[in-house]
């Protein structure tokens, strides 16, 4: 295809596709993200600007660059400080000098900052925006990747957790939760303390010990220290993993980004009530043509959140009186004031979700953002903000999407007759055949014979019933429906019983659980990247990156 020669992979891309599935497939999905994979300008409606491949992109640059009006000096300055401070290559700081200059355009990807750096779709999502970068610096254009870390969010308690799989290869989960880390406080003013220590040490007691242990558990340690800021220990640990790609960290806490962020702020906050008329509207318009609307807007919304004195980002409502007040009461507002306070000090405030990416495209000269399913959903709402801002719609491309699949649970699918597909409907669904075919063949058709013999002779009996009295053959209907039951009853006891006693068969299968599809949901939504460099080695990155294929819009299981 014309795609995969204007941007090649990268060389020595390693034979490790096993199988391309499409989202439609997965269980989960939203019919507006699956629709907009297969093609999404059938929403054009919702996406204005979206392109059908990845390659098309590079017709926007001209018009992004002609609409970019955020001054790149400050702009590269704050991202020149934080990321020495993040411990920045030298790739990372050539990028950022490449920033400076007017014909350079930013692909650009974000998320959380989640411990250890969260689940592995947070790399994935870095990795889409280097890959991105790269083709088009490949094809003559100046491009380079950043990656907004979501700091201003508060949702600690999302982002404070994450999993690995232990020693048996059981899910584990680990956590972390400093002093002064309650609600509506933004993750990136949120201190670790002394409790990180231990936190390490669980992680690495459920890790096994291999050959990269001591030096992934230096690199941890280095980057998440007592006193650091969350948010920080996450760049600094998402640096020291990716920083070879030149990916360019960006925390939107910084007071020189929100300063040059105001004149967006004010004008959201001038033209507050028709951006929520417009998105009340544009869910209707979704709900309409049979897709969910997204964020949920009320008449009292606004789009933006007010930073305390104390830290705290408080939710501001509009009163029936027309005024704005911070969630808690204790502040009142009219809307010339918010107007005025965004313009004298803009670090009161912070987007909400639907206002976020415009403040995030506003600062950057972005040719296209890299998120997840439910991002791209957003975006066929917050699209209207963009439009009333009178900015460029940015496209949205969705993430690269993979399941890890170790050898162990290829063996496993192999062994139990089962495809990845299979184990969307969950353990117990497949267990009777797993008991029935490959465990104890003999006792599951002595069942199935018994159950035919039983059904046979109540047969017999209701015919022979019916024609002495049709009272008592209906009686018979109503007990044989539960002699089956409990027949169905015993086989499904049977099924557990003989997978408890099958301890290693048990293990197989729940270790294939947890590993590729843990708490129902794809392995890339929940597994930490610390499981997999503390089994492969740092090269495991590169070759994750070797992997990426961005004319693939399926979610690509790849054999380690």
């Amino acid at each position: 295809m014309q795609q995969d020669v204007a941007c090649p992979a990268p060389d020595e891309q390693p034979s490790i596709r096993v199988q391309s599935l499409d989202f439609s497939v997965i269980p989960g999905q939203s019919k507006l993200f699956v629709t907009y994979q297969h093609d999404p300008r059938l929403l054009a409606d919702y996406y204005p600007n979206s392109v059908g491949l990845h390659t098309d992109i590079s017709s926007r640059i001209g018009e992004v660059l002609e609409r970019h009006t955020a001054d790149r000096g400050p702009l590269c300055d704050a991202l020149e400080e934080m990321n020495k401070k993040f411990g920045a290559t030298e790739k990372t700081l050539g990028h950022i000098a490449m920033l400076r200059d007017s014909d350079t355009v930013a692909v650009v990807s974000g998320q959380q900052a989640g411990l250890f750096t969260g689940p592995l779709y947070t790399i994935y999502k870095a990795l889409s925006a280097v890959r991105m970068a790269e083709c088009l610096r490949e094809r003559g254009f100046k491009a380079v990747p950043v990656f907004w870390v979501a700091t201003e969010d508060h949702d600690f308690e999302e982002v404070s957790k994450t999993f690995v799989l232990d020693t048996e290869g059981r899910e584990t989960r680990v956590s972390n939760e400093p002093k002064r880390c309650f609600d509506e406080l933004p993750v990136g003013y949120i201190k670790l303390d002394e409790s990180i220590h231990q936190t390490i040490s669980s992680l690495f007691a459920a890790l096994a010990h291999t050959e990269y242990t001591d030096e992934l558990r230096g690199l941890i340690e280095s980057a998440w220290t007592p006193q650091s800021y969350f948010g920080d220990a996450f760049a600094r640990m998402l640096t020291k993993i990716l920083g070879n790609h030149g990916i360019i960290i960006l925390c939107p806490l910084d007071s020189r980004l929100k300063a040059l962020a105001s004149p967006i702020y004010v004008e959201a906050i001038k033209r507050s009530e028709d951006i929520v008329s417009a998105l009340q509207q544009r869910s209707n318009d979704l709900v309409k043509a049979g897709y969910p609307a997204q964020v949920h807007i009320g008449d009292d919304y606004f789009p933006l959140f007010w930073q305390a004195r104390d830290g705290t980002r408080n939710s501001l409502k509009r009163s029936e009186q027309g005024t704005f007040r911070t969630k808690d009461g204790s502040r009142e507002f009219t809307l010339d004031e918010l107007a005025e306070i965004a313009e004298r000090e803009p670090t009161r405030f912070s987007p909400s979700v639907v206002l976020r990416s415009v403040v995030q495209d506003y600062l950057l000269p972005t040719v296209c953002y890299f998120g997840g399913a439910a991002e791209v959903a957003y975006f066929a709402q917050s699209g209207e903000v963009y439009r009333l801002l009178s900015r460029l719609v940015t496209p949205i491309i969705h993430r690269q999407s993979f399941t890890l699949v170790e050898s162990r649970h290829l063996r496993t699918l192999d062994r139990y007759g089962l495809e990845f597909e299979h184990l969307f409907a969950g353990i117990n669904a497949l267990l009777p055949e797993i008991v029935e075919k490959y465990l104890n063949r003999g006792t599951g058709e002595l069942i199935i014979d018994v159950e035919q013999k039983v059904v046979a002779e109540l047969d017999r009996l209701s015919e022979e019933l019916a024609s002495l009295d049709p009272t008592l053959a209906e009686y018979l209907a109503n007990r044989r429906r539960k002699v089956i039951y409990h027949i169905e009853s015993i086989r499904t006891k049977f099924h557990r019983a003989q997978f408890r006693r099958d301890a290693e068969a048990r293990r197989q299968i729940e270790a294939l659980f947890a590993a590729l599809y843990p708490q129902g949901h794809l392995q890339e939504r929940s597994l930490n990247v610390t499981y997999f460099l503390n089994r492969y080695g740092p090269g495991f990155l590169d070759w994750i990156y070797r992997s990426i294929e961005l004319s693939d819009k399926g979610h690509r299981l790849l054999n380690l």
